[in-house]
């Protein structure tokens, strides 16, 4: 067994419940095995509401929570945050932190994904795609505030009220983490203005698809947007969400992936993105891909399990990959 570098992380697909993949109980229970393996320290489950239905994060959380002593857990990332009522979400998690013993990580991120499917929310919730940034922001505020104040008032350009107490308040002290979830790739300009939103705002950065020096860099960036604005980078947490799946046939291994992510994200992914975002093949390759990610500063890598044999790969990861990276 190699020296511990980083910490892992069991992504369930909640949303597999839909096409088969996976059943509610089977989650519960595979999240049971993943905890006493002792190799898993995270537990993450997804969220979306209309754009990809699937079993409601804070929900599913809290039954993890009673199912579970140990094992950290939160959504990777809560991409309906925009269109929650920030004082309800903020009293839902603190109920969940509690309910959890503190184990709890708030993972906010714009849920900006394809303009079909958030066409759809925006319309039904009645917001502005272009907004949900920026409302993402003022929920960020609201929670902190919320989670250590009494008596709060807030007047923002999307929310406002007056002298509210969220009570009980978090297990945690001073509150749960905030971490900030986005992507390596798009414009520049939004790039840029999502490494100075995480490093002025977050307890941690989450990435998803993209080659390892891609994360070096924006983890260079956003540590250096950190001095400017007076933090220390040595404070944010950094974390991976990515996919695995192990098989010696590494050409299998690829396609039952694509065809996994085809179905869980009703797309057709090119094949370069799906290879950006997946440790594939078998555990010796799976392993030695993982291996890039530590080396360059992850701290935390979660893995979603891109197969329809979900205890089966669950068993490969503890038995012959995740001990060994």
């Amino acid at each position: 067994m190699a020296d511990k570098k980083v910490e892992f992380g069991l992504t369930l697909a909640n949303r597999g419940v839909l096409f088969g993949v996976t059943t509610v109980e089977e989650m519960l229970q595979m999240t049971e095995i993943a905890e006493s393996s002792g190799v898993y320290d995270w537990v993450w489950v997804g969220d979306s509401i209309l754009a990809k239905p699937r079993l409601e994060a804070v929900a599913l959380l809290s039954a993890l929570a009673a199912r579970t002593k140990r094992l950290r857990m939160g959504p990777a990332c809560m991409a309906s945050m925009a269109l929650r009522d920030p004082i309800i979400l903020a009293c839902q998690w603190a109920s969940l932190d509690l309910i959890s013993g503190g184990r709890t990580v708030f993972v906010a991120c714009t849920g900006l994904g394809s303009a079909d499917a958030k066409g759809k929310e925006a319309g039904t919730f009645k917001m502005e795609r272009k907004d949900r940034a920026p409302r993402m922001e003022e929920e960020i505020e609201i929670f902190k505030r919320l989670w250590t104040e009494e008596h709060v008032s807030f007047s923002g350009n999307f929310y406002s009220f007056e002298d509210v107490t969220v009570e009980p308040k978090p297990a945690q002290k001073p509150r749960p983490p905030i971490w900030i979830a986005h992507s390596h790739k798009g414009r520049p300009k939004l790039i840029e203005r999502a490494r100075r939103r995480t490093a002025r705002l977050a307890d941690g950065y989450m990435a998803a698809q993209g080659h390892p020096e891609e994360y070096r860099s924006t983890l260079n960036a956003i540590s250096g947007h950190m001095k400017e604005y007076g933090r220390d980078p040595a404070t944010l947490s950094t974390a991976l969400y990515y996919n695995i799946n192990v098989n010696e046939d590494r050409q299998a291994a690829f396609e039952e992936s694509t065809r996994f992510l085809n179905a869980y994200y009703m797309t057709n992914f090119k094949p370069e993105v799906v290879e950006s975002w997946l440790a594939y093949g078998s555990p010796e390759q799976c392993i030695a891909r993982l291996r890039q990610y530590a080396d360059v500063g992850i701290q935390m890598i979660t893995l979603r399990l891109t197969g329809w044999d979900q205890r089966g790969q669950l068993k490969r990861c503890i038995e012959e990959v995740l001990p060994y990276v």
